[in-house]
């Protein structure tokens, strides 16, 4: 498994930008969906009210039907989207539609969110040698599409996320699998608890290294021996 970190992520979406597939990664790494979800995903499961996205169909692997379940039972589910994404999502749809009427007849409107350029299905094969591409511009570690999924979730859990949080907006069964998939991050995550746990109780800003600064915290009692 390899991820990004913050800088990269943020190095690889400008350059994307000027990709036709910059929402694709996009949703990829605000919300951890699978690569069939989000190229499945239809403006009708979008709701801008609430701020949410409604996981409920994916393509299928051959890119040639709109399966309407996803890959397992719990992989059904809604994610909460930052504004970020909300505000991306609003300025897609009208330059989606601006592009479907200077197409007109020969645009096949599949609702989807995520189209080729006549409306049709992203085909996979295509979306991976334009992430290539993309990740050579940005000067960013070489990984896979389904990293960025890990790139998310990733960047959550450094973040303090609760894991049943994450769990939740990648769709697995169990809190447990997501515990197990990332617990490479569990001896970090355990260290900065402890340091920012000390810095809350404690106000101290930074760690106490030796005796003497024990001796000056007024919260803490250092016996003499």
């Amino acid at each position: 498994m390899k991820v990004w970190d913050v800088e990269e992520v943020r190095r690889f979406l400008e350059v994307a930008k000027e990709s036709h597939y910059y929402m694709v990664y996009f949703i990829a790494l605000t919300t951890g969906m699978r690569q069939g979800e989000i190229l499945g995903l239809s403006w009708n499961d979008i709701n801008f009210d609430d701020g949410v996205i409604h996981v409920r169909q994916t393509l299928s692997k051959d890119g040639k039907k709109i399966i309407p379940s996803t890959k397992t039972a719990s992989g059904t589910r809604s994610i909460a989207m930052p504004d970020e994404l909300i505000i991306a999502l609003k300025q897609h749809k009208i330059s989606q539609g601006k592009h479907r009427l200077q197409l007109g007849p020969l645009y096949q409107d599949m609702n989807l969110v995520n189209s080729s350029e006549k409306g049709t299905p992203i085909n996979a094969s295509n979306l991976r040698r334009n992430f290539s591409i993309f990740i050579k511009k940005a000067n960013v570690k070489k990984i896979r599409f389904h990293d960025l999924r890990h790139t998310h979730a990733t960047l959550l859990l450094k973040q303090g996320v609760h894991p049943k949080i994450v769990s939740e907006r990648l769709g697995h069964a169990d809190t447990r699998i997501t515990l197990d998939r990332y617990s490479h991050l569990l001896p970090n995550m355990q260290k900065d608890t402890a340091r920012e746990f000390g810095k809350m109780l404690f106000g101290q800003s930074s760690q106490l290294s030796d005796q003497n600064q024990l001796k000056e915290s007024p919260l803490l009692y250092v016996t003499n021996w």
